[in-house]
């Protein structure tokens, strides 16, 4: 019972649906129509207007070639180079009035060319006798590297020896600056009760005063030492 207002509505709308449709395609179909109608309209016209059309004669001499004159000022400088005679003479031939004879390169010029093809184009055993002698050069390269390193390797272990040996002078420098610093440090702590920054001008001082103290008793140490050779001489040549 209650389906049937449904079926209705569907019914509504799809009848809607087919009415848009087609007033669609008839609104389309009219279109089309006023178009085609308005193009039968125009052509007419066009046609009549191209029937009419009578265009103005080109007062160009085509059947003789334009050959310019050297000796006219209005013709410009590069058709009166030799390279554009020969453009003629390759176009219009004999009809071009230019002098086959003119277009040969000079011996110079010949000389020239003949030099930049032996440049860029060199013959076969020219290429091969370079390539020969690149590859020659290559070898002579190779064993000279080859020779600097069995050089250097036959240098290697005395390289690393000194290599060891500059370590441990390094290291026993590097104790005995630590020895020495702890020594002054100790030096320091005892002459003024605390410890000293190594840094400061205190210490700086100090260190300064000690080296002056070494220096006079190596130079007095020196003088002994040379008195007392200077006197085991003397006595020997009392004897």
């Amino acid at each position: 019972m209650t389906s049937a207002p449904c079926d209705k509505n569907v019914t509504l709308e799809v009848t809607g649906l087919s009415s848009n449709m087609a007033a669609s395609l008839l609104s389309r179909r009219t279109a089309l129509m006023l178009g085609v109608s308005k193009l039968n309209s125009f052509l007419p016209a066009v046609v009549q207007q191209i029937a009419n059309y009578n265009p103005r004669p080109l007062w160009l001499n085509i059947k003789k070639p334009y050959i310019p004159s050297k000796e006219s000022e209005k013709t410009p400088e590069w058709q009166k180079t030799d390279k554009y005679e020969r453009r003629l003479f390759g176009r219009y031939g004999s009809v071009s009035g230019v002098d086959p004879a003119k277009l040969w390169p000079s011996p110079a010029r010949l000389e020239e060319l003949l030099a930049e093809e032996r440049e860029w184009h060199p013959p076969i055993e020219v290429m091969l006798d370079n390539i020969a002698a690149r590859e020659r050069e290559k070898q002579q390269k190779r064993m000279e590297r080859e020779k600097i390193i069995a050089a250097n390797m036959a240098k290697m272990p005395k390289m690393i020896a000194d290599w060891k040996k500059q370590k441990r002078e390094t290291k026993q420098k590097q104790r005995e600056e630590k020895v020495k610093r702890d020594k002054l440090l100790a030096e320091a702590r005892e002459r003024f009760g605390y410890a000293l920054d190594p840094r400061s001008a205190k210490f700086k001082e100090m260190v300064t005063e000690i080296e002056k103290e070494e220096k006079k008793k190596r130079k007095l140490l020196k003088r002994r030492k040379r008195e007392e050779e200077q006197g085991t001489g003397t006595a020997e040549s009392s004897q």
